[in-house]
Order: structure tokens, then sequence, then C-alpha cells
């Protein structure tokens, strides 16, 4: 390229010093000079203009113009960029065409929005799984057509690690699971998945276990009753059947609590147990708890300590939040050997208030944390015997805190003990009424 400007330089100059050579020889070098410049500067300004008509109609038949030197190297060269830049273009739109109709093929619903919710592009499903119509409803707020709340808040949240489960604005039959990603400035990719048969997997399973609990409560109640008569009346019985009635009623009594805890599992998960908007002094329950926890303990003689902070009520359902306190705080007392310690601490911050449980029990192996709180999950299987739960506790607690807007966080290793905390949002703290803070002073 600097080899052809050095040449085409040379051209003109030689051009000019020719023109100003003929001026020369009718003794006019000057007006020899101005009229090589003026030749030039009207060649110069045709290929101007071929140059502003090709690229006002760069799709013209004729192609590049036609030019000599270094305007024919000029057209030349935006030529090959103009097919170049064609190929390109239909290399992407084929690419572009291929991905959409990939997507399209999709039973997932996948939508494009921009930083503000603008909604630029979906696929056939999001039009039946959501409604949307492709004439009307581009360029639309998304929020105008799915005005779930739930939706709106998780939209701009813009904390999407786990998805949204939600009814479909336009079909509410349709259950959808919806996750959002982040991607270029700003923009979303949403994906909303039907999973209605899932959804109605669950209820089925959710409807009869409480069915099956009720049901068996009835009979187990009955049984109960005549085991505890017949252990009353023990020293009447022959010494080996002693032992049997003595193993009936001990599995009895675990097959009650096992009813039980199914029962307000049942209850907490399918809504039924409604939360209530009353506030909780959590600073007397888990008082309570902790005091159920030492006669729990007995011989075993565990050390639990207390540490409640800035004393403040926590609104939810007391009953809920009883139930989650005190099975992390009597998992705690079951899992640590005699003579362990057990803390147990209540403290606020920025982000909310948390209930911390910390035990020196055996501990548990960092691979079954993510899968504790499943219902029947045991990390340790062999100890079933010995603890004697249900293995629904930790099941228990995480609803309890999905229904009060927070959730578990489970820190252990093997041998060097546990430590459970329940985190719940700083919007349900409350502050305790002034008439009550006096009351409680004079009481103490």
């Amino acid at each position: 390229m600097q080899h052809n400007w050095s040449r085409y330089l040379r051209l003109i100059v030689g051009f000019l010093i020719a023109t100003t050579g003929i001026g020369l020889f009718f003794g006019q070098p000057v007006l020899g000079l101005l009229t090589g410049l003026i030749i030039y500067l009207i060649w110069t300004l045709v290929q101007a203009r071929k140059l502003y008509h090709w690229l006002a109609n760069p799709t013209t038949a004729d192609g590049a113009p036609e030019s000599l030197g270094m305007w024919g190297d000029i057209f030349d060269g935006l030529h090959k960029m103009q097919q170049h830049h064609l190929l390109t273009r239909d290399r992407l739109v084929a690419q572009i065409n291929r991905i959409q109709e990939s997507t399209n093929a999709m039973r997932d619903g996948v939508i494009m929005t921009d930083s503000r919710g603008i909604l630029e592009w979906w696929n056939g499903s999001a039009e039946h799984l959501l409604g949307f119509q492709r004439q009307s409803d581009r360029g639309q707020h998304i929020h105008n057509l799915i005005r779930t709340p739930a939706f709106k808040s998780y939209f701009d949240a813009r904390d999407y690690r786990e998805p949204l489960d939600m009814r479909s604005p336009s079909k509410p039959h349709i259950h959808l699971q919806v996750q959002i990603s982040l991607f270029g400035d700003d923009d979303r990719l949403i994906v909303a998945k039907d999973v209605t048969r899932l959804f109605q997997l669950e209820q089925m399973r959710r409807d009869f276990v409480g069915n099956v609990s009720h049901e068996m409560r009835t009979p187990l109640t009955v049984i109960s009753g005549y085991l505890e008569t017949l252990v009353d009346n023990a020293d009447d019985l022959p010494p080996k059947w002693r032992r049997a009635i003595n193993t009936m009623d001990q599995q009895a009594s675990r097959m009650e609590a096992l009813i039980t805890d199914l029962i307000l599992l049942s209850k907490i998960e399918t809504g039924e147990n409604t939360i209530s908007d009353s506030t909780t002094d959590v600073q007397a329950l888990i008082s309570q708890v902790c005091h159920d926890a030492q006669a729990l303990s007995g011989e075993q003689q565990h050390e639990i300590t207390v540490e409640v902070g800035e004393r403040r009520l926590l609104r939810g359902d007391e009953s809920q939040i009883r139930s989650a306190f005190s099975n992390l705080i009597f998992n705690a007392v079951k899992y640590t050997p005699a003579g362990g310690r057990i803390d147990v601490r209540w403290y606020t911050d920025r982000q909310g208030a948390h209930l911390a449980v910390k035990d020196t029990g055996i501990g548990i192996d960092p691979i079954h944390i993510p899968r504790l709180t499943e219902r029947f999950y045991r990390a340790d299987p062999s100890r079933h015997k010995e603890t004697g739960g249900t293995g629904l506790g930790l099941a228990i607690v995480k609803h309890v805190l999905l229904n009060h807007d927070g959730n578990l966080e489970i820190q252990s290793r093997i041998g060097e003990g546990s430590t459970f905390i329940c985190h719940f949002p700083r919007e349900r703290l409350v502050e305790v009424p002034p008439e009550r803070a006096n009351t409680d002073l004079a009481n103490h």
C-alpha cells in the first residue's frame, strides 16, 4: 500500500511538472501549472461523485465504479470490503436464524429483554406459556404482561441464584419455574419451564402423606393407650412379656412422634398452617426451649449457654418459630456426647436477625450438608436408633424459615461439632413497645 501511494504521488507530481513545462514552452509556466491543478481537481471531483453515488446505492447491479490509478484502487478496496461485509452479514443472519429456529423448537419459554425489562424477542413456547403476542407485545415492558408481584420482585432484585415458581399469567392452571440470567449490558435472558406435572406430583405426595398421617393417628392412639395400660400393670405379667411390651411402647411412641412431625410438616408445606402477623418475643421463647433442652439432656449434663443480643420482637407465627428453634436445639442435645457444650446465640445486624446453635458434637461430613434438610435423610443411619429422631426435624426448620422469608445455614466438620444458623430478614424485626419493655423491667 505504501509503495502504491509513492507511485501515485510521483505520477501526480510528474503530471504537474509536464503541464508546467507545456506552459513554459508557451512562455506561461504559472498558467500551465494552474491548468494542471484545475484538470486534476476536476478529475478528482468526478471520481468523488462516482464514489458518492455508489455509497448512496451500494447494491447497484453495476458494482463498483470503474476508474484508474489511486481511485481505481480505492474503489476496488471498498468493493472487496463490501463483499466481505455482505458475506459476514449473511453468515451471521444464518446463524441467528438457526439459533432462533432451535430456540423455537424448545419446550421451555425463552425471553430476551433489555436492562429496563423491555421485550426484545421470545420464542414460540413463551407465547404458549405466558400468552405473549408477537404482533403487539414487542417493545412492551415485561411487567405490563407478567403482573405477578413475586415476579416483579424477583426481576428487580437481581439475585437469580434460585428460580422462581409462579403460575402462568395467561393460563393459571400452568405452573412455571422461571430462571433469569444476566448478559450483555445488564440485559436479561428469561427461561420459563412448565413444571405443572412435577407440581401436581408433589401436591399428590403432600396430600398422601397428610391423609395417611391423619388416618394412622387414631388407630395408633388406641394401640398406645392399651400399651400404656399394659406397661402400668407389667408387674402382673410374665417377665418375657414385660420386655416385649416395653419395646412395643417405645416404638409406638416413636411412631406417634413421626406422625406428629409429618402432620406438622404437611400443614407448613401446604399453607394449611397460615402464617399469622403476630409478634414473638424471641428472648422468652429461646429461654423456654433451652429450659426444655436441659431437661432433655438429663443425666448427660450438657452445658447449655444462651446469649441474646439486642432485644427485638420477630414478626411471624410463634408456633412455627418455636418448632424450628426447638428442633435445632434438641438436635444439638441428641448429637452431642455427654458433658458437651451447646451455645445458643440470638443476634441482629444490618442483614436481619439470626439464631445460631453451636455444639461440640460428632459433626457432619460436608458432603452430606446439601441434603440434610430432605425428609428422612440421615448423614449417619447407624445413629437412627440412638437418637430416636424422626428424620423430619431439619425439613420442618427449612420450611418454617421459607415461610418467614429466611434460610438455614449449616457449618460442620467431622469431629469438630456443628453450627446451624437461622437467618431472618430485617423486615421481620419489630421494636419492643415501650409499655411492654417497662412492664418487663418492673417484673425483673
